[in-house]
């Protein structure tokens, strides 16, 4: 069964930062990265990246303070988030895909999907 278990979440002020990870079970992906929803928003792509780790891909609105980066070895993908801001506040999934951008693959197309964790950024 397929499985992606996010962990990390949490509350930091401003300016903080915080990491998160995403541990895959039953299958390898080509493409792994994180999208996120705030409260009365559409869920938004986040962060993509390619299996070999050397093509990344950023919404422009975390370009420069987000890093997208992967353990093929343990499965797992992690978003480390610098310099947050309360716009950065939302449930963050991990998703994985064969295609990369991830947010060019319809949701209901998605070949896995993680329960979901909240961050929140208070001012």
């Amino acid at each position: 069964q397929v499985q992606l278990v996010e962990s990390g979440g949490g509350s930091v002020q401003a300016g903080g930062s915080l990491r998160l990870s995403c541990a895959a079970s039953g299958h390898t992906y080509n493409c792994m990265g994180w999208f996120r929803q705030a409260p009365g928003k559409e869920r938004e792509g986040v962060a993509s990246i390619w299996h070999r780790g050397d093509i990344t891909y950023y919404a422009d609105s975390v370009k420069g303070r987000f890093t997208i980066s992967r353990d093929n070895a343990k499965n797992a993908v992690y978003l480390q988030m610098n310099s947050l801001n309360s716009e950065d506040t939302a449930t963050y999934y991990c998703a994985a895909h064969a295609f990369c951008p991830l947010w060019h693959v319809p949701a209901n197309q998605m070949d896995a999907w993680g329960q979901g964790t909240l961050v929140t950024v208070s001012s």
